[in-house]
């Protein structure tokens, strides 16, 4: 009897670059794409090094990193920091550099600019604005810049006080017809793809089936091309509050505080360090300082 061969890892599996290309064709085959957060560099590798076909340096930082009551008060500077670090550490994945609140509200100009931004100072891949059809033009005018661009639908955090609060959006028929009419029209204005944050699954699977550039989904159902996933809510790292559509695929921060407080056990007990973490002097060299000095250069236990 011949033993199967093991499965290979994402690492063994031969990679390419993923792009807008990438992303088309596998909407066309109904391959789903994993899409995760991230907003460091370490956190980023591993997520590349892991297979995830598209990383998202959400502005999601400003309550997960930063320990902001919203995402309002980041600045683009702050974003720029952020994407910068995460496209430092990938290599395949395809990133795209969330564009914060007031960075292509306030004019056209300053949308292209500071889009261009993440283009130039970071590398990403796209870029992503918040809201429906109101932002058609918007988005038109970034991707004739030569930018592109994922449109964000559902719940959108810039304007959750417009929205009620955080909570899901399209649960009548009229509302659910004004996101699908959304989702149209900036695909119609030159969007790559499109974001379906907290909406119902009927909605999404809707705009899916009619939307001819993929359309992801955070909270938004099984019905879309891929799924995203904020970070620090898959890892337990965020306990302010857990979203209904959140999995949990760890929990690390049980692990983090043990480990935190075992330190600092070991710092009171001296414990820690022990003499595998002490670097020595050369042989002879201490008794040198001992007689220069007129006192042990061994410190007592």
């Amino acid at each position: 009897m011949t033993r199967e061969p093991d499965s290979p890892s994402p690492e063994q599996i031969p990679r390419e670059k993923v792009t807008l290309r990438t992303l088309n064709e596998m909407k066309a085959r109904h391959e789903p794409v994993s899409w995760l957060t991230a907003y460091d560099y370490p956190t980023a590798l591993l997520m590349d090094r892991a297979g995830v076909e598209m990383i998202l340096v959400g502005d999601s930082a400003g309550m997960t990193v930063l320990g902001l009551e919203t995402t309002l008060p980041v600045t683009m500077d702050q974003m720029v920091t952020f994407t910068a670090a995460v496209c430092r550490a990938v290599e395949y994945a395809f990133v795209i550099g969330d564009m914060p609140y007031m960075s292509y509200q306030v004019s056209i100009e300053e949308a292209i600019r500071n889009a261009g931004r993440f283009m130039a100072e970071c590398g990403t891949d796209a870029v992503k604005i918040e809201g429906g059809a109101r932002m058609a033009p918007v988005i038109e005018a970034i991707t004739n810049a030569g930018i592109p661009v994922l449109g964000h639908i559902g719940l959108t955090p810039q304007s959750y006080t417009q929205q009620g609060g955080f909570r899901a959006q399209g649960r009548t028929e009229a509302a659910g017809r004004t996101l699908i009419e959304d989702a149209h029209v900036l695909e119609q204005a030159g969007a790559c793809a499109i974001l379906l944050e907290c909406m119902p699954d009927e909605v999404a699977a809707i705009i899916t089936d009619r939307a001819t550039i993929p359309a992801y989904g955070i909270g938004s159902g099984r019905h879309v091309d891929g799924q995203l996933m904020i970070v620090h809510d898959m890892l337990g790292l965020f306990e302010r509050f857990v979203p209904k559509f959140v999995k949990r695929y760890a929990n690390v921060s049980p692990i983090l505080l043990e480990a935190f407080s075992q330190y600092r056990s070991d710092v009171k007990d001296r414990a820690f360090p022990q003499p595998e973490h002490i670097y020595s002097m050369v042989a002879g060299e201490a008794d040198k300082l001992q007689q220069a000095y007129g006192a042990s250069a061994t410190p007592a236990s």
